[in-house]
């Protein structure tokens, strides 16, 4: 499926390990270059040296917000243009308009079902 949109180069984001894996699977499974990073700082510095076309931020990182993670994210040169995903436990309309607001193209809850991680990456890279 990723010959639609072709192959992208993907960083996801998240302190939960199975749930990173998971993520991970699944966007490999679909042809993408996936990388793992599991807190704030280590993003930054893997998003320093490489670059990718979406970045899945978990909200809840315990060394920084996904919201403060974004911004910092915007200003690294690779990154401008890159597409941000929120990635959270929470869904209230508060939540996703925080994400918004942040920079975000998309705020996905979790656990995201498969197809709607699939659908999304498509959307945000069209």
């Amino acid at each position: 499926r990723a010959a639609a949109i072709g192959a992208m180069r993907i960083l996801v984001v998240d302190d939960n390990v199975d749930a990173a894996q998971t993520l991970g699977m699944l966007l490999e499974a679909e042809g993408h270059a996936v990388t793992i990073e599991h807190s704030a700082g280590a993003a930054l510095a893997r998003a320093e040296e490489e670059r990718f076309q979406v970045i899945l931020l978990d909200i809840g990182l315990p060394d920084m917000s996904g919201h403060v993670l974004a911004g910092q994210l915007r200003q690294l040169p690779g990154c401008a243009d890159c597409a941000l995903v929120a990635v959270s436990g929470y869904g209230q309309e508060q939540d996703r308009r925080m994400s918004q607001q942040a920079g975000f193209a998309a705020h996905l809850v979790k656990p995201v079902p498969p197809g709607v991680l699939v659908e999304t990456i498509g959307r945000v890279c069209a």
